[in-house]
């Protein structure tokens, strides 16, 4: 798993510009949706959730949790969380679609709706498809001799790191992204979804932690102090999306009244 990490502080560099360069970029289309409509404006909540997106991704690609990851089974779930559960969630939070069809201009805007419509975006933007994505492919990764083929090479760390990325920024999105969503189900069935990934978070971690079936050249002690990790800060993230999920429930009140009928006992004559 280990492997030469002494190009990591150039790498840490390029990463660091990127991401800051993102973030000014995301704070440059805030302050122009203030500007054409400083009556809606732009929610600082969702101003900061972004940018704590972004600082938790500069976290856990910089030089210090890059080589405990490199080196320590523990590290690489540290890191997996960050980027896969908690930077996602952040980032999703701060609605940058809608940010970006605020400000764009009107075809840019419909060519983005349209594409947000096609199948498939609607396809991959399915609870399903986003649930084994995010935490279905955890099995096979740590399941099967896939971990270590991708994590002996600098190149295979950073595929897995986009996939982690990819993967959470979809789920998050489905889950309880203020963006639009054209196929997301309502709170109900994204609440049965959410239970699901908590379950098979739980039980992945419960069977790397009891030593079935991993294929992880660590020693017993970092797996179980990662698979500890997983279990305990997947939790956590996964109840800080249930809460951003429940937190945009709005559900509708019906009336219990009903119009009242001359056929009824006591109501009132129609008048004609």
């Amino acid at each position: 798993m280990e492997h030469d990490v002494h190009s990591s502080g150039h790498e840490a560099g390029g990463i660091a510009m990127l991401l800051v360069l993102v973030l000014l970029a995301y704070l440059r289309l805030v302050g122009r949706a203030r500007r054409r409509n400083q009556e809606l404006g732009w929610s600082r909540w969702r101003v900061a959730g972004f940018t704590v997106g972004i600082v938790l991704l500069a976290v856990a690609l910089s030089p210090p949790v890059a080589s405990w990851a490199h080196s320590d089974f523990r590290g690489h779930m540290v890191q997996h969380l960050l980027i896969g559960m908690y930077a996602p969630l952040g980032l999703v939070l701060g609605a940058p679609i809608t940010l970006v069809l605020r400000t764009a201009a009107v075809r840019h805007a419909r060519k983005l709706t349209s594409l947000l419509h096609s199948l498939p975006v609607r396809l991959l933007a399915h609870p399903a498809v986003a649930l084994l994505l995010s935490t279905g492919s955890l099995a096979v990764l740590y399941f099967s001799p896939l971990h270590d083929a991708i994590t002996s090479s600098p190149a295979g760390h950073w595929l897995l790191h986009v996939h982690f990325l990819f993967a959470g920024l979809l789920f998050a999105h489905v889950i309880a992204g203020p963006d639009p969503g054209p196929a997301r189900p309502g709170v109900r069935t994204r609440l049965v979804y959410l239970g699901c990934a908590i379950a098979m978070h739980a039980a992945i971690s419960q069977l790397m932690y009891g030593g079935f079936w991993v294929h992880i050249d660590a020693p017993v002690a970092e797996v179980r102090g990662g698979a500890e990790i997983m279990y305990y800060g997947g939790d956590i993230a996964e109840l800080l999306l249930a809460a951003a999920l429940v937190s945009t429930w709005r559900p509708e009140r019906r009336s219990r009244r009903r119009p009242l009928s001359t056929t009824e006992p006591g109501a009132a004559p129609l008048l004609g």
